[in-house]
């Protein structure tokens, strides 16, 4: 067993997003080698290759089995590991690539959402203790039964993670495009700030709220294993965004504002009032592995509910195809699907104790003339649903009520 800790590294596809990239990438692997630190390095895809492989999926079948378009989308994480590698050895340095499979992740059987189970770091210690940089297939792991399985769109931040924490990393390094997490896109707000630091019950709601930084079973990987994550980017050596426990900051009302436009809402109309009727509907969908974001009953005045739920946008189609099933079992009159909706949330560790953060967010969103549809909260978290072309405009008047481009998180302690 190595003595010295190993250092996990996560690179984006647009980190590996070409040739040049690439090569980039291999420079600063070879450099941390030489200086003695013992690196395992996780890689997604290149740029786009996911995307192009499912698209001739679904020019061959609109429908793909999940079992074989795993198979399929696995291999653009192949063909990234394979050329950082190369590159590495073109350096002089000795580096080995790993499929899921071979480096010992273990999943369950859920095709195209699986979770890791296992991770058997034999084989990994193996190599680094003979002076390899380990480079690893991000996103994939296989089933006891060898099966192919693939984690989910985000899945190799998960995987870093999960290897800093079966390694017992002091820290997970992930390389993106961007420069950190900001306090807004900074493609909708020119002005959003970069944030030092954050907590990872905030960065959890951020990543499942709309931010694209990092995936959400990656933060709560982190958090169970406080494990600090660094969101960088791979483009230049700038500190990036530290995510640490909340305890370890200052408290702050809010620390971002999120939009995610990639969600739908599917309401079935006049349920009947009657015991069991949520039940059935939120089991249906979990029985097809749908998730449910927001689930709201309203009731009506002639003794029945409304159901609204919000779902992601991909999930829209055959969540309404179960829910068309299910309707005549709770005695639904009608549903209705709308994909044409946003949500905006406001995330900070003060929301709970600052009773005036949910006025001043919903006083923005009246003075941008902005029709809030449904409203959900937690005790870092308000969200709101809005129309999807009112999204940006929405994010910017809610980043400019609430001062963010002046937003200063401080640590109080680095224990």
């Amino acid at each position: 067993m190595i003595d010295l800790p190993v250092k996990v590294k996560k690179y984006g596809g647009t980190s590996v997003g070409s040739v040049e990239s690439i090569r980039s990438v291999a420079q600063d692997l070879a450099s941390e080698h030489q200086q003695g630190i013992q690196q395992l390095v996780v890689v997604s895809a290149m740029a786009k290759a996911t995307d192009q492989l499912l698209d001739m999926a679904l020019q061959i079948t609109p429908r793909p089995r999940a079992r074989e378009l795993d198979m399929l989308l696995t291999t653009g994480e192949q063909v990234s590991i394979a050329l950082l590698t190369m590159a590495v050895h073109e350096l002089g340095i000795n580096a080995i690539a790993l499929t899921g499979a071979q480096c010992g992740i273990l999943t369950d059987g859920n095709f195209s959402r699986a979770r890791i189970q296992n991770i058997a770091t034999d084989k990994i210690y193996k190599f680094l203790e003979e002076g390899n940089i380990v480079i690893v297939a991000g996103f994939q792991g296989i089933t006891s039964d060898q099966e192919i399985t693939t984690l989910g769109r985000g899945g190799s931040d998960t995987t870093a993670t999960a290897l800093a924490a079966a390694l017992k990393s002091p820290v997970c390094e992930i390389y993106t495009d961007v420069d950190g997490v900001f306090t807004a896109s900074p493609r909708i707000v020119s002005d959003a700030r970069l944030l030092e630091f954050i907590g990872y019950d905030e960065m959890l709601e951020f990543a499942a709220s709309g931010s694209h930084v990092l995936h959400p079973r990656c933060v709560e990987i982190a958090s169970k294993y406080d494990i600090p994550l660094e969101v960088r980017s791979s483009f230049h050596h700038r500190p990036g965004t530290t995510v640490v426990r909340e305890e370890l900051l200052e408290k702050v009302a809010i620390t971002g504002v999120t939009g995610d436009a990639e969600i739908a809402r599917i309401a079935l109309m006049q349920v009947k009032d009657i015991p069991g009727v949520a039940a059935r509907i939120s089991k249906s969908l979990a029985d097809a592995n749908v998730h449910i974001q927001l689930i709201i009953q309203g009731i009506r005045h002639d003794q029945t509910n409304d159901f609204s739920l919000i779902i992601s946008q991909e999930d829209a189609q055959h969540s309404q195809d179960i829910l068309q099933r299910v309707s005549q079992e709770v005695k639904a009159q009608e549903i209705q699907v709308d994909t044409h909706v946003a949500r905006v949330s406001v995330i900070g560790s003060g929301v709970a104790s600052n009773p005036g953060v949910a006025a001043r967010m919903f006083q923005a969103l009246a003075d941008n003339e902005i029709n809030i549809q449904l409203i959900s909260s937690s005790e870092i978290r308000i969200a709101c649903i809005i129309q999807e072309d009112q999204l940006d405009s929405a994010i910017r008047a809610l980043h400019e009520a609430f001062d963010l481009s002046n937003l200063e998180r401080k640590t109080i302690s680095t224990a």
